[in-house]
């Protein structure tokens, strides 16, 4: 079953950074998505490995269609493909991280709280995130960090944004839900909580509500991916989500 789910989760995530990107690039065992309205956001230009390429041919391919830019990043989405490419890629200088693929496995929640939002809402608090996250960056940098939460609509059949609000009204925690209701396939993507309101239980509506978003939109695959190595994944854990999967990510600057 969670080879079957894994297929599934890794065709939608394919089809939604081709939908995603400005252009793509094709090369043998994968392509870049890349958007040159958005330079500086590496998340919206990157490589994905879906095929099986020759791991060491790797870091020329990724160069070949990634050198008008400063930083590479590679996502390798079949765990055993992605332990071959980690010698060669490491070797021409990238950083290697992991990811998991974890399912949510739970219960529903009956409703969180929070609600659907739009970018003009998130935009202080998600810029004050950014230059917590990334002090040393210039503004326009962030700008980008921030407009090109947008472009993610392009991605999927739904793309919501879910916040949930202070009693004052500010956007305290926020994540993107994404929606295939064609494969029945749901992410929750970039769960935040703003600095000032941690701890307060904002995380746990926003993903309430969006787990509950995604099972009215009869998506029976719900799922997210947190780091391998930092505390989030056991928050998840306890909300009802299980690791199914990797994911191998490689960055350059």
């Amino acid at each position: 079953m969670a080879g079957s789910q894994m297929h599934q989760i890794n065709t939608f995530l394919v089809a939604f950074a081709r939908r995603r990107a400005g252009r793509t690039v094709a090369f043998p065992g994968g392509f870049a998505a890349l958007d040159d309205e958005f330079a500086l956001s590496y998340s919206n230009n990157h490589v994905v490995v879906d095929g099986a390429p020759d791991p060491e041919a790797l870091p020329a391919l990724v160069d070949g269609v990634m050198g008008h830019l400063s930083h590479r990043l590679v996502t390798v989405l079949d765990d055993e493909v992605g332990e071959a490419c980690a010698g060669p890629l490491v070797r021409a200088g990238y950083t290697r991280s992991t990811y998991l693929v974890m399912l949510h496995q739970g219960p529903v929640p009956v409703g969180g709280g929070a609600e659907e939002v739009d970018l003009e809402a998130l935009r202080a608090p998600l810029a004050r995130r950014w230059r917590g996250y990334l002090p040393d960056v210039g503004e326009e940098v962030i700008r980008q960090l921030v407009d090109r939460r947008e472009t993610a609509r392009r991605g999927a059949d739904t793309v919501r944004f879910i916040g949930a609000r202070t009693p004052e009204g500010e956007v305290a925690s926020w994540a993107d839900l994404y929606v295939d209701t064609a494969s029945g396939t749901a992410q929750i993507e970039d769960l935040i909580t703003s600095e000032l309101h941690l701890g307060k239980g904002y995380a746990d509506a926003v993903l309430a509500t969006a787990l509950r978003g995604a099972a009215d939109a009869h998506c029976a695959t719900r799922f997210l991916t947190a780091d391998a190595d930092d505390w989030p994944r056991h928050w998840y854990e306890r909300r009802g989500f299980t690791v199914i999967g990797r994911h191998h990510g490689f960055e350059r600057t």
